[in-house]
């Protein structure tokens, strides 16, 4: 099976570098394809994301300990520094050695066409929902943007850097926005990042390759090669034979204590932005106008996360650091909010509510039914997801023993993202990248958010009014009006929510200088270094 995958680091047409040091390649094994690698199209992907943040910088990135309200932690990348003008006005200048790989400089226009696009409901409607306090984005000469906002807010600089890196104005002005997912421009973007794109070669890899003229600093890898295997078995099976230097988690793998110690490999946990969570539709999927006839019933909801020991069935899937929240909070962002109590794992609590909701086995055929109607329902799970079928088979199991049956729908991921976005399902296995800071859950738990990452209609005004008065508070109080509002969803169970990975990174330990971003694990790899006299073959390729 191996010999298939090793073929796939035959290089591409590469760029030729100076012949000073070896290609120092770094190749990372990953299970999901990047389709979208550019801004304004991630759509919440991990993968697209982190492939994207080696292309195309921000204006300013936020400091390791991922602070959105702290304006003095933000590091300087296109923007060398910035200025705040008064309470509602930040001004940017941009670094005049910043350009785009194709050598064009990068220019006020660049900005306001990510910002233009971005806050396009029609586009994006995640980063519109997330961006609707810019009021003008306005270049002031050459080099200086002014961003001004609707309101004063703790995370203004987090809004005007995070979300819309920027975009190259002289090679996208001409094309419709609604073509820019099917442009030539994404088959190989053009980007002002540490690395360049080589090229993909669907469902096997792709290939980025440094940009020796990055104004930041030379990178120190010079190639790196990103293997798409969707098979878990595969993976474990590269990396337990030396022939990939990095995969993200290996708590994704299965059986991953075969590889969680290797000795070739150093091991870097990190809390990360994942949040798994099986999703209730409060729509009935065969006529959305219409209420979910099963899960419409808050104690119908209460009953399924009863039932499930989700504790256990999450960290036999996802490794011993996963924790499981009752909140929609990831590892990183439940730092920044109290989270509340966890719903105990209690199959007695479970069968109560059931009988109290009028739900009771009459014909003895071992399932509930409530006039004339079984409690039956289907759990949408992407079949590619070897961690998630197997949870979705021990949360089946579980609900069976008290009655109720939950029937498995695997479907490809195309499908899948069709259906969802349709709303044509039951309850779906999701896992989401959250933004870092309990603001963006305005996008899937805000009635603002139906339309967009909203699929399953959860919609409750008073979580949305905590969730805006947190987003325009102060730091402290906005913690409170945050921590008020997950507790409200909490108490809602709108989700079964099921892990907050804490990821088990490896990287080969012939680099050094490794560090792995809790939000994009793969953003500093330009600055990591591979030790003298560790070079490998494929380092020359």
């Amino acid at each position: 099976m191996l010999r298939p995958l090793l073929r796939l680091l035959a290089p591409l047409a590469l760029v030729a570098l100076p012949a000073i040091l070896p290609a120092q390649t770094l190749v990372i094994v990953t299970g999901r394809e990047v389709l979208s690698p550019v801004p304004t199209l991630w759509k919440n992907d991990q993968s697209n994301r982190e492939i994207s943040d080696l292309l195309f910088l921000r204006l300013a990135d936020l400091g390791p300990a991922l602070r959105t309200t702290d304006e003095r932690a933000f590091l300087p990348r296109l923007a060398r520094r910035w200025t705040r003008r008064d309470s509602v006005t930040l001004a940017f200048e941009l670094d005049p050695r910043a350009h785009w790989h194709d050598g064009a400089p990068v220019t006020p226009a660049d900005v306001i066409l990510s910002y233009r696009r971005a806050a396009d409901r029609a586009l994006s409607p995640q980063l519109s929902t997330l961006l609707g306090r810019i009021v003008a984005v306005e270049a002031e000469g050459e080099r200086t943007v002014v961003v001004r906002f609707r309101e004063a807010y703790a995370e203004q600089l987090y809004d005007a850097t995070y979300q819309a890196p920027p975009l190259p104005a002289h090679l996208l002005a001409r094309v419709p926005p609604e073509s820019l997912a099917t442009s030539a421009f994404v088959r190989a973007p053009v980007g002002n990042g540490p690395y360049r794109w080589v090229g993909r070669t669907p469902g096997q890899r792709l290939e980025l390759r440094a940009d020796t003229t990055f104004f930041l600093g030379r990178p120190g890898i010079q190639r790196m090669v990103q293997l798409v295997v969707p098979d878990g078995e595969a993976r474990a099976n590269l990396l337990r034979t030396g022939e990939v230097d990095a995969i993200d988690n290996v708590y994704g793998l299965p059986n991953f204590r075969r590889v969680e110690r290797l000795a070739d490999y150093a091991y870097y946990p990190a809390p990360g932005l994942i949040l798994g969570f099986a999703g209730f539709n409060f729509r009935d999927p065969a006529d959305t106008s219409r209420a979910h006839p099963l899960f419409q019933d808050p104690l119908v909801r209460q009953a399924l996360v009863l039932a499930l020991d989700r504790a256990a069935i999450s960290k036999a899937s996802w490794g011993p650091l996963t924790t499981t929240p009752d909140a929609p909070l990831s590892a990183i962002v439940g730092r920044n909010v109290a989270s509340p109590p966890v719903l105990a794992y209690d199959t007695s609590a479970a069968r109560r509510l059931l009988a109290r909701a009028g739900w009771r086995d009459t014909d003895g055929d071992g399932v509930l039914d409530k006039g004339g109607r079984p409690l039956r329902f289907r759990l949408m799970v992407p079949s590619v997801s070897t961690p998630r079928v197997e949870m979705a088979t021990r949360m089946q199991e579980a609900w069976r023993r008290l009655g109720i049956a939950a029937e498995l729908d695997l479907v490809e991921p195309g499908t899948y993202m069709t259906r969802r976005g349709q709303g044509r399902y039951d309850l779906e296995f999701w896992q989401p990248l959250q933004d870092p800071t309990p603001s963006g859950l305005v996008q899937s738990w805000a009635c603002a958010g139906i339309g967009g990452s909203n699929v399953g209609h959860y919609c409750n005004p008073a979580v949305d009014s905590l969730l805006a008065r947190g987003s325009r508070a102060g730091a402290a109080e906005a913690t409170r009006r945050w921590s008020e509002a997950v507790a409200r969803i909490a108490e809602d169970v709108p989700a079964v929510f099921l892990y907050a990975l804490v990821y088990g990174t490896a990287v080969h330990r012939r680099f050094t200088n490794v560090t792995i971003r809790p939000e994009s694990a793969w953003s500093t790899v330009w600055q990591w270094r591979l030790r003298p006299g560790q070079a490998l073959p494929r380092d020359g390729q």
